[in-house]
């Protein structure tokens, strides 16, 4: 598994230096023609080649805004291993591209994972595919029949598919670039690698609405895939590229399927230049994401303990990772505001959310609040609110309530209610209550966080979360 955390700070400075140039300009190119609708005849020789040359990214870069049909499929012939093509589209396609590791084999186990920790409604709505991306052809078949053996239903019931890709659509592999002074072998493999991502991307366009890519040693959070529903669901409306559920290596990086054949495309064109976390960044932000939308706790954990490479130890884990079920906040659409005096860009958007960012404004006075006011009324079963972070555990609201009110008035950017009811105190910077539904019998159009004395220190609002009980009938 790779990790950026694994290389040079001053390695990771001068990646981004001097690849930004070639980046943006692809970005343009995209822009500017992603959207045409015929492919030249020249265009599929290009897309040929990118499964059968080596690729020069500077002669690229100039051939991209001929490339008229970035988003196609690459053609290139599967091997099914094991499975058969999916009858239906499903919701959510996990991907895991697997090799022979000279030290542990984490694969079944990584699969195990998955199914015994869904429940039947939501394998219905899943479905997983293996790529076994080795040349060792007899470790593909014993792969396969260990595959085959522990998890014949789910094949049969077509939940899960193991492909291969021949070793003849591989671009060249020997003799690439030693950027950051990388042995040779190490080239080679994270090269290999990212062309094992593009190929398995390609697969799976077209299997589901949403696409998550896992490695294969990888533990998941139970009741993962209805968590993931609901922070799509709770980022409808707003624009995303790729959505994180874990912060290590090339894990619970979650995508729209219709982006992943430009995703395989940028793989392929790049695939020499650096590991594919680090292509992935750039991915996201050519696509106009700029900041890393990350959701805690994570859904998936790392659990190898030799890394693919060489067998090399890898002890990463994702400390943010939790196993058991837990609940992830709806936080329905709401507007933002305070009267506090905002930090920098730590704007009030930042706390409500399960996003690893916060609110940050400057010693509050009496009175000073943070208001939501929902889009639709609603009813709420349960509040957390956390004031202040690790490392600045003096910046929480050491005196304030919560409250909740009804009757709306106003215009739409000055909307407020005008009677509130107070829930309770905070408690050493934070506040919780539960069984909401049964202690306000109203609908619900607002929610403040008020300060009730003023205080010298300033105030991170960590997280604000709320989970809603039913919507009523409007």
């Amino acid at each position: 598994m790779w990790n950026l955390c694994s290389w040079p700070a001053g390695l990771r400075k001068r990646s981004a230096v001097s690849f930004l140039g070639i980046l943006v300009v692809c970005l343009l190119f995209m822009n500017l023609y992603i959207e045409d609708s015929y492919v030249l005849e020249g265009d599929k020789q290009l897309i040929r080649e990118t499964a059968t040359h080596q690729l020069n990214p500077e002669r690229y870069v100039h051939s991209f805004k001929d490339l008229s049909n970035f988003s196609g499929s690459i053609n290139i012939s599967y091997r099914y291993l094991a499975g058969t093509p999916l009858p239906r589209k499903r919701y959510l396609t996990i991907g895991l591209s697997s090799v022979k590791r000279k030290k542990g084999n984490y694969l079944l186990e990584t699969i195990k994972s998955i199914f015994e920790q869904s429940s039947y409604e939501e394998l219905k709505e899943i479905a997983v595919v293996v790529q076994l991306a080795d040349f060792d052809s007899a470790w593909c078949e014993g792969m396969v029949q260990d595959i085959s053996q522990k998890f014949a239903h789910h094949i049969i019931a077509g939940r899960l598919i193991v492909i291969h890709v021949p070793e003849d659509y591989y671009p060249v592999l020997d003799g690439l670039k030693r950027n950051y002074n990388d042995p040779e072998d190490r080239v080679k493999f994270r090269s290999k690698q990212n062309v094992d991502y593009a190929f398995l991307l390609n697969f799976c366009a077209n299997l589901s609405d949403y696409y998550v890519m896992l490695e294969d040693d990888v533990r998941c959070s139970k009741n993962f895939l209805t968590a993931v529903k609901k922070v799509i669901t709770s980022r409808e409306g707003s624009y995303w590229v790729t959505l994180e559920f874990s912060k290590l290596g090339y894990i619970g990086k979650l995508y729209h399927s219709h982006d992943l054949p430009r995703l395989a495309h940028f793989l392929l064109m790049f695939y020499q230049e650096m590991p594919c976390d680090w292509l992935l960044i750039h991915f996201r932000g050519l696509l106009a994401q700029k900041e890393v939308i990350r959701f805690k706790p994570s859904l998936f954990q790392h659990m190898g303990y030799y890394s693919s490479y060489k067998g090399a130890e890898n002890k990463l884990k994702d400390d943010d990772f939790e196993e058991e079920s837990f609940d992830i906040p709806d936080n329905p659409p709401a507007n933002l505001h305070t009267n506090m005096n905002v930090f920098e860009n730590y704007e009030a958007s930042k706390a409500y959310s399960s996003i690893d960012e916060y609110f940050w404004g400057k010693a509050p006075s009496t009175g000073d609040f943070y208001g939501i006011v929902f889009e639709k009324p609603i009813k709420i079963s349960k509040i957390k609110v956390v004031t202040g972070t690790e490392d600045r555990q003096n910046d929480i609201l050491h005196h304030g309530a919560v409250e909740v009110g009804e009757k709306i008035i106003g215009s739409k950017k000055g909307r407020q209610c005008t009677t509130y009811l107070r829930l309770g105190e905070f408690k050493n910077g934070n506040f919780e209550i539960t069984d909401l539904e049964h202690k306000v019998l109203f609908d619900i159009n607002c929610m403040r966080i008020l300060v009730t004395k003023s205080q010298k220190e300033w105030l991170i609002i960590k997280s604000i979360s709320v989970w809603t009980s039913q919507t009523p009938n409007q």
